[in-house]
Order: C-alpha cells, then structure tokens, then sequence
C-alpha cells in the first residue's frame, strides 16, 4: 500500500479548505495528509488540516525559509504550497528537494516578474498579449495627469498597488465631492480625487501606484497547471459577471493564458485574468499561486489540486479536459468548525475537529458554490 502522500500549506486563504477536501477526495483514493500553518489561529485552514502549527510573526524573507526548512524536515512534506514569502521560497528550490520536499510553485523568474504589475504588463505586452493602458504613479501630480488623460479619453480612472494580490488597495477615483452619499449603505471602492490628493501630499513616503481605466465585465479567471517542460497541461476559464459564475474554454480568453504561461514559466498553478477594454479582453492580473476559486472546477469534474500534486512529484498527468462544462453557479457563505479557543501558541498535531450542531463559538466562513456538491459543504 502507497504510503500517505504529506502536503503542506503554509498561511493562505480560507478557501483553500476546498482546496485540501479535494486532496483527500482525490480519484486514485491516494491517502493524502495535510499540514497546515498560519498567523491566525482561528483560521478554518488550521482546523481542516491532520496537523497544525501557527506561524511566528516578524520573520524576515530569509528567516522565513529557514522556518520552512525545518517545517519540511519535521513534517515530513512531500509537497509545499508556499503562498506567504513565495519568493523567497522558490529561490530555494534546490534545498527543498535535497530535503525530499517538492514546491508546486513557478519558477523564481516568473514569480519576480509577475510581482510588479508594470514589468508585468510590459514582459506581456512584448509577446503579443493585449493590456490596458497604464501609468505607474507616485506622487498626486503624477496621479492628476493619469486621472485626467483617462477622463479626456472617456474612461473612469481606477488605482491599485503596483504590487499585490486580490483586491487590496484597489479604489476607483470620483469627481464627486465626498458627502453623505458616500456614507449610505455598503463601503464602496469609489473616492473622490481630491482625498486621495490630500492624503498623498501628507504622506511621508511617495505611493507605488498602477492607474488605468476601469475594466469591464465579464472577469475571466483562467487556471492553468503547466508542467516544468513550459507545457500547458489544463486551461479552464472561470467567468464573473455579477452574481452570476459559469465556465468556459473559448480561445479568446485561453490562447493568451497558455501563452502567457509557457512563455513565463508559470510551472504548476496559476491563475490569469481578463476583462474587457471596450470590445476586447485585455489583461487584469496575473497570479503566480492557485487561485482562491480553484474548487470550483470541480463543477466540471476536475480535481485540479490533485493533479498539481501528482505533477509536482513526477507523475506528468498528461493533457486534461474537462469532461462537461458545470452550469453557472453563485458563490455563497458556509460554515467552517474552528479548531478550540483555549490553545497554546504552538499548536498540537490535532485531528481536524467534527463539526457540532452547536458550535461554543462563531465559525469562520469561506466561498463555495451555491451548486456545488463537491464543494465540502455539508
């Protein structure tokens, strides 16, 4: 009998609870056991793992590894999914397979790259890969030029951190003043032009800002897994408009994904987005780590995890295709169990914790789909 197939996640997003209830459910029935670590110890993650440990805080990038290393050797992993400190991770990539471990992380190359959204925007441009326009900005008068050639063109002006993940730090600029509208219902990501002004020209430190237009939808997420070979193994496109998720595997949206990905050397999982700039899809992102929605191909009879993990050990799945295509979908909240409030600062290994009907306090959510069996919400 093959013995346990060990994966660790070190501090990642809730979601990737689906991501390790896929692992165990994988179609070879491989026994898989998973570690987990993180900053918050009331992270659902923590408590969906065989065995835990909470992070130290304050490591440098360096310091980080080093606690990695040890991780791995103490552990016993197999496969690392590094996501905090990736960079430095994957730099080290020889040390970690002297220890037995495999990363199912890009290259170093393409994780560096891939970290600065302009040298981004200008490597994809350079291939053939339509973008937005740009303009990276620092200073207010540097964000009053952008704001008002966007405006002149007929577009909204949008900003986010040259640097980054998710949506962090992304905000849409108005020409509104700032008045009660802005403080009825939900926070919106729009402020107005003349706060941001204001708070750039009281900061001590200059911003490192992309400002384009504002993108519309459809949002075309597309996953891809590619072997070390640059080959494309999997691209599937995961569609946003609103509420409203489906799936596709139209060129349009996949031929720049897998070439993007070959051309970069984005080995293992990532994620490439896309909207729209007037008629045609232009790129939004790219994200050098399995995206947070991942699982939800499993609504077209993919376990992508799984396969990821057999390739980061030498077991090249071949080309994959989804058999169907899911129907479209919506993502909504779920209940997770937590791990007990009353723990040490090192965390036990623990079994993950049987949910209880009357939990002793509130559980942490994460998304799946509204359709999804597969999902792990019961």
């Amino acid at each position: 009998m093959a013995s346990p197939v060990r994966v660790w996640l070190n501090r990642t997003y809730a979601e990737n609870v689906f991501f390790m209830d896929q692992l165990r459910r994988n179609p070879a029935d491989r026994a898989v056991e998973i570690h987990a670590t993180h900053g918050d110890p009331d992270s659902p993650v923590l408590a969906a793992a065989d065995t835990a440990d909470l992070e130290p805080e304050g490591l440098s990038p360096a310091g980080y590894v080093e606690f990695a290393l040890a991780q791995c050797a103490r552990r016993g992993i197999d496969v690392f999914v590094p996501r905090l400190h990736q960079a430095a991770i994957v730099a080290h990539r020889a040390e970690f397979e002297a220890a037995g471990t495999a990363l199912l992380a890009p290259s170093p190359e393409a994780v560096a790259l891939f970290g600065d959204k302009v040298t981004a925007y200008e490597a994809v441009r350079a291939i053939g890969v339509p973008v937005p326009p740009w303009w990276r900005v620092r200073t207010a008068e540097e964000l009053v030029l952008a704001v008002e050639e966007l405006e002149a063109g007929g577009h909204r002006a949008c900003f986010k951190p040259a640097s980054g993940a998710g949506g962090v730090g992304f905000r849409m600029v108005t020409r509104d003043p700032f008045s009660l509208a802005h403080l009825n219902g939900f926070p919106s990501p729009s402020v107005p032009l003349p706060l941001v002004l204001q708070a750039l020209r009281a900061a001590e430190e200059p911003v490192d800002w992309l400002v384009m237009p504002r993108l519309e939808q459809p949002e075309v997420s597309v996953d891809c897994l590619t072997g070390p070979d640059n080959r494309v193994r999997l691209a599937v496109g995961r569609t946003k408009n609103g509420r409203r998720r489906g799936f596709t595997l139209h060129e349009r949206w996949l031929a720049p994904a897998r070439l993007i990905a070959e051309a970069f050397g984005l080995h293992h999982l990532s994620n490439v987005q896309f909207r729209m700039y007037g008629d045609r899809p232009v790129l939004m992102d790219v994200n050098t780590r399995p995206a947070g929605g991942l699982h939800q191909l499993a609504l077209c009879g993919l376990n992508v995890p799984w396969a990821a993990v057999r390739l980061a050990l030498g077991d090249d799945p071949g080309e994959l295709e989804p058999p169907f295509l899911g129907q479209d979908y919506a993502v909504v909240s779920g209940p997770r169990p937590l791990l007990p409030p009353s723990l040490p600062h090192r965390l036990p290994d623990l079994p993950a914790p049987v949910p209880s009907p009357e939990p002793a306090r509130p559980a942490a959510t994460a998304q799946a789909p509204a359709t999804s069996a597969p999902a792990g919400l019961t």
